[in-house]
């Protein structure tokens, strides 16, 4: 082709030399940026240690994602989506919830309606980055937990006395209660060490993570957390005890570590997850079988059995239900309770058909640390750090695209 030529053309038939790598990055950068701000989503304001208004925090977390979904839309323009069964299976959720409105709804149910179909959508619009060999939703979720576990050291440091003010450790920056707080450093931790199980982070940083998230879960005397921790490693570790050596020392050092803790430790480790309560509390599981008593007995017609009376803040009476399963029969009945128990079964059945890897083991223990947490706090049936989690655990279960062009989805 002649200079001439060349010239008068009005754009060059190919892309110049490092345009798709600046738009790859530029695609990741808003996919992270759109993830940080779901976390923030579901981190409900309750209140802070700096000058925010009440009104000023709200604003800031129901806004985030609308945020995201803008952030989104702007990297997959024509709602490009990849078909999978998980999401089909959590799209009945907020179209259940239109059906419990029915009975009569109010502001507060219709907005939490809004905000669940935005929650799935918003996950339909990332399924076209499902099933990356590189982990990027692995390592942005956790950039994010970490910052969050960060900031509630931080105040620790800054605000002690109020940091433990109940003698659990809480985000006083940004509001975040002691079990959202174990939850965080666990599900970091806990992602950290299967990482490490299969050589995809580096020793010495999975060290200093884990120190620190493991003095954050310790500080928050979450016990949920910390029997979701143990067990989903062990669940992870278990997946991988044929193909890696790390698994299989990683199981006989607990064991050692156990035998060691239970005859020289008993004693500590039983104050420590007493948290001071009587044999009473313990066995009420601190009030709650109180309250799940009262709910189960509460009467309802056969409508309400199946669909349940609307989604709600998770309260009955007035007092957490802190159950998932309980709260999914109280805000959308036997139908909500069979959809969270068909998303758990679907990604154990989805787990347990992929090849061995560190997506199969990481998806693990996301399964299995939700399946524990589920029995003393809430979440699946609505837009929450644990569907979210659920979701990163179902993009790690679909097999690879032949081409992933994450620019396509922008342009097309």
């Amino acid at each position: 082709m002649s200079a001439p030529v060349a010239l008068i053309r009005p754009r060059p038939a190919y892309l110049p030399l490092g345009s798709a790598e600046r738009r790859e990055r530029s695609v990741r950068r808003r996919i992270g940026v759109a993830w940080a701000l779901l976390v923030l989503n579901v981190m409900t304001y309750s209140g802070s240690i700096l000058p925010i208004p009440s009104i000023g925090g709200q604003l800031i977390t129901q806004g985030s994602l609308a945020a995201a979904l803008l952030l989104l839309l702007s990297v997959n323009r024509r709602v490009v989506i990849r078909p999978t069964v998980f999401l089909c299976i959590v799209s009945l959720l907020p179209v259940e919830a239109i059906m419990s409105a029915t009975q009569g709804p109010t502001v507060g149910m219709i907005y939490r309606i809004v905000r669940l179909a935005e929650f799935v959508f918003a996950l339909w619009l990332l399924t076209p980055w499902w099933g990356r060999r590189d982990l990027m939703l692995v390592r942005y979720h956790l950039i994010t937990l970490s910052v969050v576990v960060s900031s509630v050291l931080l105040g620790l440091l800054l605000f002690p006395g109020r940091a433990m003010g109940n003698g659990r450790l809480a985000g006083v920056l940004w509001a975040i209660p002691p079990t959202q707080v174990g939850h965080y450093a666990a599900v970091t931790m806990g992602l950290v060490v299967v990482l490490w199980l299969w050589g995809r982070a580096r020793g010495r940083t999975a060290l200093i993570v884990c120190l620190v998230a493991g003095t954050t879960l310790v500080l928050s005397h979450t016990r949920t957390a910390l029997a979701g921790l143990i067990l989903g490693v062990l669940i992870a570790a278990l997946s991988m005890v044929v193909a890696r050596a790390r698994a299989r020392k990683l199981f006989a050092s607990a064991a050692a570590a156990a035998a060691v803790g239970i005859l020289a430790l008993s004693g500590f480790i039983g104050t420590y997850l007493s948290r001071g309560e009587s044999t009473q509390e313990l066995t009420k599981l601190t009030g709650r079988t109180t309250v799940w008593s009262a709910l189960v007995s509460f009467p309802r017609d056969r409508f309400q059995e199946i669909f349940g009376f609307g989604l709600s803040n998770s309260s009955f009476n007035g007092l957490p239900i802190d159950s998932n399963w309980l709260a999914s029969y109280q805000e959308q009945g036997f139908f909500g309770v069979t959809v969270c128990a068909a998303i758990l079964v679907f990604l154990l059945v989805a787990a347990c058909f992929q090849p061995r890897g560190v997506q199969r083991a990481l998806a693990l223990f996301l399964v299995t640390y939700c399946l524990v947490a589920s029995f003393t706090e809430v979440g699946f049936t609505d837009a929450s750090t644990y569907l979210l989690e659920l979701g990163l655990a179902a993009s790690l279960l679909v097999p690879p695209r032949v081409r992933h062009q994450p620019e396509t989805a922008e342009n097309a």
